[in-house]
């Protein structure tokens, strides 16, 4: 196992958000967390990550533990993400916005900075290099003196990708990747998470509520409803899942065999 969460459980005053969760996901698979809104996706996700303190339960990663450390200390540890929200620097370029992404991973002390040493030198241009390269991954190289914001939205998704991948990072988490996209930019987008997988080695999990990528690409799917895991399983196990029927289309529902292709994409 890459990543272990036992017993995750958050409060928010009298609100339980994340109850009592158990998740493990296997090192080079592709896992994707599912919930009607409100189910605590996001928050879980914030566990991981650090942003929140858990009132009870431990996080191991790659045999480690994560319990108390910062998110910054979590993303040198090989835990990096996305959020709902494009959260970019939007009066940066699309390079500067992927070399601060790289910041975990620069050893060059403050001094070196200031004097402009030639080991600051050489690890500057080194950075440059390997944001040229992760542009050209997700197909942004073209644009890498383009300020963030005046980037389509499609391409703002993937430059946000392509920051959480500076880091280097052993898993990634992805908090609805494709939320507002069109079917084209969806397409794409699962084409560049499957290569992600299958050609730099990065672990995924991922928060999606459009089923049909979920369906086509999870190895694993976990599904939260008020907090609470309530199943867990293949694609097909969680298609016809009786309790997940119910939490997303409501009591007496019948199974069907075709997902529903979109849920609402608010989310906690």
């Amino acid at each position: 196992m890459l990543l272990e969460a036992m017993n995750l459980t958050k409060l928010f005053g009298g609100l339980t958000a994340v109850n009592n969760v158990t998740f493990q996901v296997e090192r080079g698979k592709i896992v994707s967390v599912i919930g009607p809104n409100g189910a605590g996706k996001t928050t879980f996700f914030n566990l991981l990550t650090g942003i929140y303190k858990p009132e009870q339960g431990n996080i191991t990663f790659a045999g480690r533990p994560l319990r108390n450390l910062r998110p910054d200390q979590i993303a040198k540890r090989g835990i990096s993400r996305t959020f709902q929200n494009i959260r970019l620097f939007n009066n940066m370029t699309v390079l500067e916005n992927v070399l601060v992404g790289m910041h975990p991973r620069l050893k060059i002390p403050l001094w070196q900075i200031i004097l402009r040493t030639k080991a600051m030198l050489r690890e500057e241009r080194q950075a440059r290099e390997r944001a040229q390269e992760l542009l050209a991954f997700v197909g942004l190289e073209a644009k890498h003196g383009n300020l963030a914001k005046n980037l389509p939205y499609g391409d703002q998704r993937r430059l946000e990708i392509a920051r959480a991948m500076a880091s280097r990072p052993k898993l990634l988490l992805l908090d609805e990747p494709t939320a507002g996209m069109n079917p084209q930019e969806t397409t794409e987008a699962t084409q560049l998470i499957q290569r992600l997988r299958a050609e730099l080695g990065v672990t995924i999990v991922l928060i999606e509520h459009d089923m049909q990528l979920v369906m086509s690409i999870s190895e694993q799917i976990t599904v939260l409803d008020s907090g609470s895991k309530i199943a867990e399983g293949t694609a097909a196990e969680i298609r016809h899942n009786p309790r997940v029927i119910e939490a997303y289309l409501g009591q007496g529902s019948l199974p069907n065999d075709k997902p529903k292709q979109q849920f609402s994409s608010s989310n906690t």
